[in-house]
């Protein structure tokens, strides 16, 4: 290792609330000052969902931790459980939502990174809370 080690826990992060749920970006440029791309810690409780968007620069990265999701992938939905993994590629309209009857947990990447930080999301949808949360990822890119 060539670096000092950078342990973020997801409590001590803003909650990015804008397109619903509890979207935690843990390791960022702005958290810990990689370069290469940023991933975190999102919640939604039974029912929720996050707002429909795209992502111009970058693939995601989608882990389920815990419950039942569905991702909606260009209108196309995909059924998601815990252990499962999803790649949206670049480009791809996507929404999240929660179908199961327990919060559900997941974890996410997403790379490379946007020239800056309000190029990388698309909204497709209108915004939950347009005025919640939404913190960046930051950084110099």
């Amino acid at each position: 290792m060539t670096g000092p080690v950078v342990k973020v826990a997801a409590a001590a992060v803003e909650a990015n609330t804008k397109r619903g749920g509890d979207i935690r970006v843990t390791l960022s440029p702005k958290t810990v000052g990689c370069s290469s791309g940023f991933g975190g810690r999102l919640t939604l409780a039974p029912g929720e969902y996050v707002t429909e968007h795209l992502h111009p620069y970058s693939e995601e990265f989608l882990h389920v931790v815990r419950g039942r999701l569905e991702m909606t992938l260009d209108d196309e939905p995909v059924q998601l459980t815990s252990g499962d993994s999803l790649l949206v590629p670049i480009g791809v309209r996507h929404r999240l939502v929660n179908t199961g009857t327990v919060p559900a947990e997941a974890v996410f990447h997403l790379s490379p990174l946007a020239p800056r930080p309000e190029l990388g999301h698309i909204d497709t949808e209108q915004p939950l809370n347009a005025g919640a949360g939404n913190p960046d990822v930051g950084g110099a890119r």
